[in-house]
Order: structure tokens, then sequence, then C-alpha cells
């Protein structure tokens, strides 16, 4: 069985999105800053189906975070909107050939037939919680990894199931003020060991073992 892991662009005051998150804002206000660091690398406009870009620190970093990936797991939130789906119904911000090439298993309160999009991926709406997500994705990924694509909240309710052993954050030099925090609420119990820190152009990563 492989690993379930996460890596998501903080702020320096610890917030992964920006304040008054929206469908034509889906990062909030400032959010967009936390990844201008990784826009012009030549391994992310390569995913994304772009040519061109450069290679510095962070570019094997963003290589291995898409590597051993067997599925993922996401909120309704980073797919897109809110409430029950509409008509037609949202298809996520990625276009038709979204860039996971895998299962990704969706945590919503609205049940929807699966959606198969080109390039390998299929999006599977997960109604009855965290476990059978988890349980779906990692029944896909077999001896793969599961990665948490996010958002905040679902990152945080794994980390409390004990079921993340490795956090990666991409720590921007910028301050957010308000918006949605990473790391809050998730008491004393979980001990996170530093295992790498790179120092790239705009960001530093910083990956953790999630120890018990």
């Amino acid at each position: 069985m492989g690993q379930v892991r996460s890596s998501l662009a903080m702020s320096l005051d610890g917030f992964i999105a920006g304040p008054d998150q929206s469908e034509q804002d889906p990062l909030g206000k400032g959010g967009m800053e936390l990844h201008t660091w990784v826009f012009d690398l030549a391994v992310f406009r390569e995913a994304h189906g772009m040519e061109g870009g450069e290679t510095n620190a962070s570019s094997p970093v963003i290589a291995e975070a898409t590597q051993h990936v067997g599925a993922y797991v996401m909120g309704r939130n980073m797919f897109g909107g809110r409430g029950p789906w509409g008509d037609p119904a949202w298809d996520g911000w990625w276009g038709p050939n979204p860039p996971y090439h895998t299962p990704v298993f969706v945590l919503t309160h609205h049940a929807r037939e699966p959606l198969v999009m080109e390039g390998g991926t299929t999006f599977h709406f997960i109604t009855d919680g965290i476990d059978a997500a988890l349980a779906q994705a990692r029944a896909a990924a077999g001896d793969r990894d599961v990665v948490l694509a996010g958002g905040a909240d679902i990152v945080r309710q794994y980390l409390r199931a004990g079921e993340v052993d490795e956090l990666q954050v991409n720590l921007v030099p910028v301050l957010l003020g308000r918006g949605e925090r990473l790391l809050d609420d998730l008491g004393t119990d979980i001990r996170l060991e530093l295992a790498r820190v790179i120092d790239a152009p705009g960001v530093t990563h910083l990956k953790y073992r999630v120890v018990s």
C-alpha cells in the first residue's frame, strides 16, 4: 500500500487561500500569489499542456509531487462550486483534460454520477464521508500513493483521523491576513518531523513526516 500525502502552498501567516472565495476567484483575494512561483516552471507547464518554461530548485519538487500517484482525494470546494449541482453541472476548473490523469474522489453532500474526462481522469463523487473516500482511493491506487489535493478542511480531517503519512508545505513569503488556514484546530496530538528543506526562488519547500 502506498502513502497518503499532501502538498499545498501556504502563506507565512498560515493561509492556503485568501478570503471571499468564489467561482470567479477560487483562491480568494490574494490567493493566487501563493502559486506564482510555479507557473513558469517547465514541469508545471508540461503537466497543463503548455510548452516552454524554466527549471530551478522547485522543479524536482513539483515533478516528485505527481510521481507514484494512483488516486486523489479533494473537497467539493476545490472541485468547484457549492450546493446542489446546477444544469449543466459544473465539471471542474481544469477544462476537458484535467492534470490528474488518475481517479479523483470528491467529497460532497450532493450525489452525482462519475464524470469521465480526457487524459485518464475520472471524478467520483463521494457522499458518505472521509473514510469511504479514502478506502475507494486506496483501492484505485493499489500500491501507489493517494494524494490529498485539498482544500485545507479535507487535509485537517485526515490529519485528525491519523491517515496522513507526509505533508509538504510550500511556504511563500506572502501575508494574506484572512482566508482559509491549513493547520487550525488540530490539537496537540499530531507530531510533524521535518524530513527536508529546499529553498527555491519565491518559495521554501518543507517536507514533514507525520509521526504518531
